[in-house]
Formats: C-alpha cells, structure tokens, sequence
C-alpha cells in the first residue's frame, strides 16, 4: 500500500510540475549596442539560455525584451549572458 501511495504522489508531481511554471518577462539595458549586428549577437546569446521563450531587440532604445520559463533560468542568467557576449545590461526598472 505504501508503494502505491508513493506511486500516485510521484505521478501527480510529474503532471502538476509544469503547470506551475511561469512565464516571465523582463526589459534589460543593453549597453554597447553600437552597430547593426549587435542586436544580432545580443539575441543569439539570450536565446542560448535554457527556458528562453522569445527575446526582442530594439536597437533605438537599446533594450532587450526577454521572455522566459522562471522555473528553469532567472533575470539574472539574462544579464549575464549579455555581459559574457561583450554587452553588459541590467534589468529595466518598471515605472511605478
């Protein structure tokens, strides 16, 4: 009885489990975006993070926008992609 209690716990984990996850969006700045093949590079290195959905570049206002599983990476996985690709960013504040 004990391992079949244990058997339906461990079934339920595995179905719920990624109904929990979220999907988030964050804005970075992105420093050094200087030329037309710098989006390229920083949207290459975002999208080599794991649980990275979708990223958006735009190139004027030298922001990324990141949309990501939360439960496989975080913001701060983001930034240090950036930075490891040559353009260090940070995490746009959201006005209030």
């Amino acid at each position: 009885m004990t391992i079949r209690m244990l058997l339906f716990i461990f079934a339920f984990g595995v179905a719920v489990g990624p109904a929990l996850a979220e999907l988030r969006t964050v804005t970075l700045d992105v420093q050094n975006m200087n030329c037309a093949v710098c989006p390229i590079t920083v949207k290459k290195a975002l999208e080599q993070v794991s649980g990275v959905q979708e990223v958006s570049i735009d190139y004027a206002a030298k922001t990324a926008t990141v949309r990501f599983d939360d439960t496989v990476t975080a913001a701060e996985q983001l930034t240090e992609a950036t930075g490891a690709a040559g353009y260090p960013s940070s995490i746009k504040k959201e006005p209030k």
